[in-house]
């Protein structure tokens, strides 16, 4: 086709039209244009407005979301509702409105789309950010905004008369695929999230995780390594993490300690009633101590047992065995000032009586001495 072919066909579609049509159609398009975009930002001003006397972030986003509108597609808009007002026929009016659904589609996918950048930039800086949680918002917000104009662009092929079923089966297929491919990834990258979100251990805290125990190092995108008391690293699957159970020290406030002591049976009643007494006061002399309970606790096989309970205020593991090995050293001291001694397993032997000794123990007067003799 040639040049003037095809300008003599376009010649041809094209309606014959007067200024009579043609100047109301721009005159309606340059108005609507003009009304478009004096009421968007008046609108964004007053909402500018409400947005800095309300503590809510709601209005900020909205005020984010209006500011992504396009101006080409104002006057896209404008152009739309001149062509219009114009006498066109059914073949023109079906593009038109053709095009009306694609401008609008369009809109919309840039409002979303600016609407999913900044819940995610708002849910970091409300749970503190961090390199875990940034990487995965950054995931999710690449997966949902391409979801957005996966939808926008369906849309639009659909209204054009395409028929997109055919394409969407085969969308879902392929998501099927690629997320049983992937799914041992992809729940890593939900856990790595849900530490940075939930947070129940940070890098820097000190923590046991089934058998293992020591310093969180780096919680990534797959995997969290930990510093074990051994020196060694220990790599761990965040999905594998989750599941079991996490303690944490580094959020202790305070610490409950509850230890056991026995003192041999030679002790009488009054003595035995003394010792959680005098155990409580050796607990209440020290500031960093709270003193809970201490107790006879009962009969054991080779001591009278005591319980003794109490609260560090410190949650240091190193104030605790400091202030329990003092304890231990004071308690030593006060028993052994009473006369009392810790018990230990010990068997004693008690003789009652000898065969053919009358029921008397010990040597016999007439027994003869054993005298060794030399040997040769």
């Amino acid at each position: 086709m040639t040049w003037h072919e095809f300008l003599a066909r376009a010649d041809r579609l094209s309606p014959d039209l007067g200024w009579a049509e043609l100047l109301p159609a721009v005159l309606a398009g340059l108005a609507t244009i003009l009304l478009l975009r004096v009421g968007l930002s008046l609108l964004v001003r007053r909402l500018r407005a409400l947005s800095a006397r309300t503590r809510t972030t709601v209005d900020d986003h909205l005020v984010g979301v209006l500011e992504r509108t396009n101006a080409a597609l104002i006057w896209i808009t404008g152009l739309l509702v001149g062509l219009k007002m114009l006498p066109l026929d059914d073949r023109w009016h079906d593009r038109v409105g053709q095009l009306w659904f694609a401008v609008v589609a369009l809109q919309l996918g840039l409002w979303g789309q600016e609407a999913v950048a900044r819940l995610l930039q708002s849910y970091q800086q409300r749970h503190g950010g961090g390199a875990a949680l940034s990487a995965s918002a950054t995931l999710l917000g690449w997966g949902a905004r391409g979801a957005v104009w996966v939808v926008v662009v369906l849309a639009v092929l659909s209204n054009l008369g395409v028929n997109i079923t055919a394409f969407v089966a085969s969308l879902g297929i392929g998501g099927i695929a690629v997320a049983l491919a992937v799914q041992n990834i992809l729940s890593d990258l939900f856990a790595s999230l849900a530490i940075a979100v939930d947070k129940p251990f940070e890098v820097g805290d000190s923590i046991t995780v089934g058998d293992v125990t020591g310093t969180v190092e780096r919680v990534g995108l797959k995997t969290t390594r930990i510093r074990s008391l051994g020196g060694e690293q220990i790599v761990m699957s965040n999905a594998e993490l989750l599941k079991r159970t996490v303690a944490n020290f580094k959020r202790l406030q305070t610490r409950r300690v509850l230890f056991s002591f026995g003192i041999t049976y030679d002790a009488t009643a009054d003595e035995v009633a003394g010792v959680p007494p005098l155990v409580q006061q050796l607990i209440e002399a020290d500031p960093l101590l709270e003193y809970v309970r201490a107790h006879f606790k009962g009969f054991g096989q080779n001591a009278l047992n005591f319980e003794v309970v109490y609260r560090v205020k410190d949650p240091s593991y190193d104030v605790y065995m400091d202030r329990q090995q003092a304890l231990n050293l004071a308690l030593m001291r006060a028993l052994q000032a009473r006369g009392l001694n810790f018990a230990y397993v010990s068997n004693t032997l008690q003789v009652v009586g000898l065969p053919g000794s009358g029921g008397r123990s010990g040597p016999q007067p007439d027994a003869p001495d054993i005298v060794p003799q030399p040997a040769g």
